[in-house]
């Protein structure tokens, strides 16, 4: 009866871990991904400086401007602050995207990481966790905090 139970636990777990994750959108991924993005997910060496009850770049100030279909530019109007969001691929699971900030100072050169976004429910935001996978198109560059490496984030 115990075997029975375990095979049935491990064949619904797929189901049930599916069933967490909300549709991605197809097409104008960058500029969902620029409003929905959970902002205090990034690595800190390039997200805001944390504030209580903000969480998009909207409620940072951050004003949005396309650069192309899979590229979006977030910029600080006060600070003048900017990070790069590229698509780099989407699947059912998540959305990979290169995130890039040029650095504010000679000393703060520019950082540069693969993200693995994720959506849980239609109405959340979407969580960014540091990726394994690795694309020629966006090699690691800067940061050296214990964020800085994939480490036990996975993707």
């Amino acid at each position: 009866m115990k075997l029975l139970s375990g095979l049935l636990t491990l064949a619904c777990v797929p189901a049930v871990l599916a069933a967490n994750n909300a549709p991605l959108p197809k097409d104008n991924v960058a500029e969902f991904v620029a409003q929905k993005l959970d902002v205090t997910t990034l690595p800190s060496s390039i997200r805001p400086k944390s504030e209580k009850s903000k969480k998009t770049f909207a409620d940072y100030g951050y004003a949005l401007q396309q650069i192309d279909e899979k590229q979006k530019l977030v910029e600080a109007t006060p600070e003048g602050s900017q990070i790069y969001i590229r698509i780099l691929e989407q699947s059912d699971s998540g959305i990979y995207v290169c995130i890039k900030s040029p650095g504010q100072t000679a000393n703060n050169g520019p950082i540069q990481r693969v993200l693995l976004l994720k959506l849980k429910n239609a109405d959340g935001l979407l969580k960014a966790r540091e990726s394994w996978k690795e694309f020629s198109g966006c090699p690691v560059l800067g940061g050296d905090g214990p964020d800085s490496s994939a480490g036990s984030y996975g993707g």
